[in-house]
Order: structure tokens, then C-alpha cells, then sequence
């Protein structure tokens, strides 16, 4: 277990940010503000992160991310989205430990949608830390630096001779000096030259890699004092919800509000412009009941009379369909990785062994649903909402409305999660929109319904696998082909093909050393709007992948843990090239030579986690445990699931997870991470399953679309592969999820002979 501190000890009030300028920010006289710029990497031990620099979104600027007041509080602005990640907190952390700062003194304050003041905000892609974990240093060991040369000013002696430690400045003969009591000092400094910081060693860590900061904002989440976005209230606002056309891209052909404008709190009836695929993040549209309080709006919605027409999309049908991307399957398709001779090893095997995996759509359904506020004024549109990309969510509310986008300000709220639901602001353009119709403040509220038959969800899958064996039960020949509709058709016109970024996660960077490798996407249209879900097109793939391993064991007569380790092979680095990698391979934005696929690191989790699950050990009649591995957002995380069958339900009392994510910045961050996506990837595998009929969503609230609940809920044990402050900080938010569902299901199989290959397997047998 992880050692934890006092949550009262973190200060953790809400900041109010104001329209002032950037000195303006620093509020109080005698506060100031720093920050590094960049430097070359030879000076401390560090590493490239494949996204320095202004054209991938890091911001350095002195007067953005920390101030002190003169009463010693240290102020660190937050620039990444909290739905329990941990950005808010982990980033501020190593600003706060490099600058020789008390973490029970640092303020943290929320910035508002603005990347060219702050860099890159989308809080996904599993990169805050590895992407910012250096400026953070930068920033930290600046201030540090300028508070000692302050001091150094002051007392007439050598910087050299002063240290810093703890929130206090000492000088060699006795001196001290607060934070506060140098900050009008230490502004006057000029910012030191790289090589003139003396960054902290490792050793020297005080809250970097410890697991003794907790999340920031945990005591007023525990307490109820925490703002989300449906917390947010302003003087005379109004209370909107929408209904939206069943099918995608439908409108309405008439409607009669008459009913709904007899409910009492009910003001108005508003039409929104339509939308559909190919939009990016735009509305749908709809007919919004605005009223004085959400449940009025809500009678109100349910009182509307409307006749829709469903359009292009009204006869998708997820039986049908699912047959036809398993019928593409079986064709050849475009390649996307070739390597050797697949169809020769296939001709000439003793026996070819395949199987075919399937997986529905995916709703997000995060705790909270979709809720944001919007004020519209003759000066501006000024917005509060929890979302994970405000600066897109700006840009796209400002076109939406025609606006400059310097006339939108986004306040973000702390997130009831997202999973990459809340990259997609529609609910704000929603918002926006409305507040201009009524000249009034309006919150839109999406109830746990819409969010369910309205969302953009998690692609729908079919994956063919093909192996040849030789004489021996070797495998010479792996052939994978992936159906899916895309995320490309959200953004432009659908041709049915998908993104090399979907590709390279899980399908053509598969790590097992195996000759002869083919893989393919075939194409498949899209029917419904498709979006970011967590760990994305990794969940197909290591679904079939995971699943396929276990089954081939079993075909073969060996145990999950041998057939994987003779797949994986001797540890090695993927060469790109011998491995027949496209030019356009994607590594999650990373360059191989300072990322690569490296066998061995996969190898160790697996065994890990086996290991640590007890894995060959003897077992009840009715219980199984189940591996599986995988690479995504360059790091390496296996599960290993015990599954047991209680009166025929499937039960998953005990789960490891074991991650190599590189250097380990937040090891309380990292446990938590891991118990999150061992549940989410169990209700994954046992509940989600968005089903279509005549275009529409059949599925409504947690009573036909559940989740994984209490009462099987799995004790988790996180083992993290450590790892010196030199090898590269990798991602945590996603990777944990890919690996379980197949662990599952092969956990199933051991425990019963039952082999399920869709998700969901359901959650009996």
C-alpha cells in the first residue's frame, strides 16, 4: 500500500480567475512569478520527450505558472484538465519539489482555455506527465535559483553559499528568509541561464516518485465541497435540456410545443441547428425546452410533440452490421504492416489455427454527465464546463457562434470523469448557443438518457486472426485483420478507411517475434458518431490479440504464461524497418529512437503480475486466472484476473496489474490509475455493449447498460516496475484498461471450458 498524508494539509480552495492581465495575475504587491526556458539537455540528467518545444504545445513563459505572494503562498497554475488523473496535482508537484517548496503552502489554480498563453490542454493521450514533467523541472529549479541569488543580493554574500529547503532561503551565517519575505527581491532577478541551475538530483526528490501527495482537490471531492460542472450557478440563469433526433443526423419534420409550454417553469422552446457525422464536435441539434429548473425542462422535453426523419442512418442495425465487418474480415484488406511472407507460411503450415473476435459500440457513461453553463453578453461569451480540452472547446464554441475566440473565455470545472467523452465539447456549443437565444445565462444538462443514446461512443470491431504452425507448434506466420469504423469520420467525409494513429495501437506494432507478420484494415462505414474512449482502438485489438493467445495455449497444450513468453520472444528493440513497419507508423507522437518497442519490458510485467497473482497454482472447481499483456501510449501493463463463478455469475475477486511507465513521477497517481482501469476494463468486458436498432441507441441508463458495481468489485494489487529519473516518463491514464478484458475472458475459460470471443461476454454462463 501507498503511504498517504493528510488531505488537510494540501491546500486545496477554489481560485477564482478574473479578466486581468498577466502581471495582473499576480495579484497582491509583492508577489512574482517564473519559469525556465529552454535549455540544452546536456546540464541535468533529463530526456527528450518528443514534444519540446512551441510547435507541440509546451509553454515556458515566467509570468504563466507560478507566483508567491508576500505571505509566502506559492500560487502554480494548472493547465491540464482533473477527472482523476491526477494532472492537477502531479504537474504542480514537480514545480512545487524542484523550487524547494511546502506542498501544505502551494495554492493550485485552474487555468482557463487559452494555449497560446499556457501550451497544448487536452488532457488525453495518456501525456501530461511524459510531455511536461521537464518544463515543470525547469520552472521549479528557476524559481529556486532566483530566490537564492535574492537572498544572496540581500545579505552581501556568493549565491553558491546560499541553500534553499523547505519554503526558506538560508544564508552561510545563520540567515533565513521566507518565500514571501523575498519576493519582491527575487522579482528583479533575470531569469538564470540554464547551465547556472543547479537541479535537484534524484536523490534529493522530496514529492517526485515519493506517493505521498495526494490529489489535490481529494478532500473537497471526499466532502462534497468539490465544483463540477452542474455546480455552477449564476444570478437569473435558465435550466435547458434537448431533445435530439433517436437517429444521427436526423431532423425534425414538425413539432408542437404547445403541452410543453403549459408546464409550469417552462419559458421557451428553442430549435438548434442539425448535425450529423463528418461535423468534428459540432451539436446534433435538436428541439431545447428552456425553463426556471432542470426537472421543469425535463417535463417540459417529454411533453414536446415531434415527428423526426431519420435520415441516411435510420436503418444501422448492430446485428447486421457486426456481420458485415465480420465478412470484410475474412477478405484481404489495405496493409498495414507487412513482414516476410504471410500467405507463404500460411500455404505451407502443418495447420492454421483462426479465430474471429468481435466488440460493440461503447458508451463512456461517466459519473457525471455532459453539463455545461454559458453567459452571453454584449461583451463575450464566458463559459464553465468539465471538459478535457478547453482551448478546442473555446475555438469551437467561437466559430459556432461566430465570434473571435478572444472574446470566449472557458472556465473548467473538475470532471466526473471523462475518458475521452469530454474532449468533445457539443454540450457547450449547446449551451452557448442557447444563451444567446434567450440573453440569459443557460445551463444544459444532459440526463443520464442522453449521454447514453447520444454520446460519441467507442468503434465497433470485428478482428480475424490467422496463424501457421509448423510440425513443431510454431508459430511462422501471424496474419490480423482489423474492421472498424473510424474517428476520421467525425472530422471529414467517411470513406470507410481508418487513421495510421488507430493502427498503431495494438494492431501493426505487435511485439511477438514471429517471421512472418501481415496486418490489415479493412473498411467499414460509419453509422454513428465515433469518438475517443479510453486507450481507443487498443481495446479491440488487445481484446483479440489477449483472447487469441489464450485460446492458441490451450489449443496447444501449454499454459497462458509459456505461450506468451515464446510469442514475445528474447528481449529485444523492434526495428521498425526489418519489422516491416509503415513509413507513417504511429508511436503515440513519439520518436522510436527515444521510445521503442522493447520485448523485454513486456516480458517483465507479464511475469510480474503472474507471479504476483500466483499464477499455475492449484484452484477451486469454478475459478481460473487469466493473463494478458500489452503496449499502448508506450508503456507495458499485464493483468492478471482470477475469475470465479458464484451460482453461475462471473465474479473477479482478486486482479494485478503490473506497469512499466517508465519513470514514476506519482506512484499514489499510478496505484489509483490502475484499480480505475482494472474496473472500467471489467465492465468492458462484462457490461458495455451499445446496441442499434433502426439507427437508434436501445440502451437508456444504468438499468440495461450497467456497470461493474460493489458487489463485484476485485481486490487490486499494482505492482509499478521502477525505474532512475533517466528512462522516460510513459503514459498511465489509458494503458491499463487494453490487457483486462482478455485476461477475463481467458480467466473465464479456465475456470469453466467456455470460450467467449464478444464483447461483452455478458456476466453469466
Amino acid at each position: 500500500m501507498l503511504k498517504f498524508i493528510d488531505p488537510l494539509a494540501a491546500t486545496s480552495e477554489t481560485v477564482h480567475l478574473t479578466k486581468i492581465s498577466r502581471r495582473g495575475f499576480l495579484g497582491t504587491t509583492g508577489a512574482f512569478a517564473l519559469a525556465a526556458y529552454a535549455f540544452p539537455a546536456s546540464s541535468f540528467d533529463t530526456y527528450p520527450t518528443g514534444a519540446t518545444g512551441m510547435a507541440n504545445g509546451i509553454v515556458e513563459d515566467p509570468l504563466i505558472f507560478v507566483s508567491i505572494d508576500a505571505d509566502g503562498i506559492v500560487t502554480l497554475v494548472a493547465h491540464r484538465s482533473e477527472m482523476g488523473t491526477g494532472s492537477r496535482t502531479s504537474i504542480p508537484m514537480v514545480m512545487a519539489d524542484e523550487m524547494e517548496a511546502d506542498w501544505s503552502r502551494v495554492k493550485i489554480v485552474q487555468a482557463p482555455g487559452d494555449e497560446p498563453k499556457y501550451g497544448n490542454q487536452d488532457t488525453d493521450g495518456s501525456r501530461s506527465m511524459r510531455h511536461h514533467i521537464q518544463m515543470a523541472r525547469k520552472i521549479g529549479g528557476s524559481v529556486r535559483t532566483m530566490l537564492a541569488r535574492a537572498a544572496a543580493q540581500e545579505w552581501g554574500v556568493e549565491p553558491d553559499q546560499v541553500t534553499v529547503e523547505m519554503h526558506e532561503v538560508k544564508g552561510p551565517g545563520g540567515q533565513t528568509a521566507g518565500f514571501g519575505d523575498l519576493a519582491e527581491a527575487a522579482m528583479s532577478q533575470p531569469v538564470p541561464p540554464h547551465e547556472e541551475i543547479a537541479y535537484k538530483t534524484e536523490d534529493q526528490f522530496r514529492y517526485i516518485g515519493k506517493g505521498e501527495v495526494q490529489i489535490t482537490d481529494l478532500h473537497d471531492i471526499t466532502t462534497g465541497k468539490a465544483t463540477y460542472g452542474a455546480d455552477v450557478t449564476l444570478d437569473g440563469m435558465k435550466f435547458a435540456v434537448i431533445a435530439r433526433s433517436p437517429v444521427v443526423g436526423g431532423k425534425a419534420i414538425s413539432f408542437d410545443a404547445t403541452e410543453a409550454l403549459n408546464i409550469p417553469g417552462v419559458e421557451s422552446v428553442q430549435e438548434l441547428p442539425y448535425g450529423g457525422l463528418g461535423q468534428k464536435f459540432a451539436p446534433l441539434g435538436g428541439i431545447a425546452v428552456i425553463a426556471t429548473n432542470t426537472f421543469a425542462a425535463i417535463k417540459g422535453r417529454d411533453a414536446l410533440e415531434i415527428e423526426w426523419e431519420s435520415g441516411e442512418h435510420g436503418s444501422y442495425n448492430s446485428d447486421s452490421y457486426m456481420q458485415e465487418l465480420i465478412a470484410t474480415s475474412e477478405k484481404p484488406g489495405t496493409s498495414a504492416r507487412t513482414q516476410g511472407d504471410v500467405d507463404g507460411a500460411l500455404a505451407s503450415a502443418d495447420k492454421v489455427f483462426a479465430r474471429t473476435y468481435t466488440q460493440a459500440h461503447m458508451a463512456h457513461i461517466p459519473m457525471e454527465p455532459p453539463a455545461a453553463l454559458a453567459n452571453y453578453t454584449d461583451e463575450g461569451l464566458e463559459i464553465w464546463a468539465p471538459v478535457q480540452s478547453p482551448y478546442t472547446t473555446r475555438t469551437d464554441t467561437a466559430k459556432a457562434l461566430g465570434l473571435d475566440p478572444e472574446k470566449v473565455r472557458v472556465n473548467v470545472t473538475l470532471l466526473g470523469g471523462g475518458f475521452g467523452r469530454k474532449s468533445k465539447a457539443d454540450f457547450v456549443t449547446e449551451a452557448a448557443l442557447l444563451s444567446k437565444a434567450v440573453g440569459a445565462p443557460v445551463r444544459v444538462q444532459w440526463t443520464r438518457e442522453d449521454d447514453v443514446q447520444h454520446s460519441f461512443y467507442h468503434t465497433t470491431s470485428a478482428e480475424r486472426i490467422e496463424v501457421a504452425l509448423d510440425a513443431d507448434n510454431k508459430v511462422t506466420g501471424w496474419l490480423h485483420r482489423s474492421v472498424a469504423p473510424s474517428i476520421l469520420s467525425t472530422f471529414a467525409p467517411d470513406e470507410g478507411n481508418v487513421l495510421p494513429l488507430e493502427q498503431g495501437m495494438g494492431l501493426n506494432d505487435l511485439p511477438f517475434d514471429i517471421a512472418n507478420i501481415r496486418c490489415e484494415s479493412g473498411k467499414a462505414l460509419a453509422h454513428t458518431r465515433i469518438g475517443w474512449f479510453r486507450a481507443v482502438s487498443n481495446i479491440p485489438h488487445a481484446w483479440a490479440i489477449g483472447s487469441f493467445v489464450g485460446e492458441l495455449a490451450a489449443e496447444l497444450g501449454k499454459n497462458q504464461r509459456e505461450m506468451w513468453l515464446e510469442l514475445i520472444g528474447e528481449p529485444r528493440q523492434l526495428d521498425p524497418a526489418a519489422a516491416g513497419l509503415p513509413d507513417n507508423f504511429w508511436n503515440y507522437g513519439e520518436p522510436m529512437t527515444e521510445f521503442p518497442i522493447e520485448t523485454g519490458r513486456l516480458a517483465k510485467v507479464l511475469n510480474v503480475a503472474a507471479d504476483g497473482i500466483g499464477y499455475g497454482k492449484e484452484l477451486p472447481e469454478g475459478e481460473g486466472i487469466g493473463l494478458a499483456v500489452h503496449r499502448s501510449f508506450v508503456s507495458y501493463v499485464a493483468a492478471a484476473a482470477r475469475v470465479k463463478i458464484v451460482d453461475g455469475r462471473i465474479t473477479v475477486p482478486e486482479m494485478h496489474m503490473a506497469i512499466d511507465c517508465g519513470f514514476c513521477a506519482n506512484p499514489e497517481r499510478v496505484e489509483s490509475q490502475m484499480q480505475g482501469a482494472a474496473v472500467m476494463g471489467m465492465t468492458v468486458a462484462l457490461h458495455s455493449g451499445i446496441t442499434y436498432r433502426d439507427g437508434a441507441v436501445v440502451e437508456s441508463n444504468f438499468y440495461d447498460y450497467d456497470v461493474v458495481r460493489s458487489d463485484n468489485y476485485p481486490s487490486v494489487t499494482t505492482h509499478i516496475m521502477p525505474h532512475p529519473f533517466s528512462v522516460h516518463a510513459t503514459g498511465v491514464g489509458e494503458p491499463g484498461v487494453p490487457p483486462v478484458p482478455p485476461a477475463v475472458a481467458n480467466a473465464l475459460f479456465e475456470a469453466t471450458g467456455e470460450r467467449k470471443r464478444d464483447l461483452p461476454i455478458g456476466t453469466t454462463v
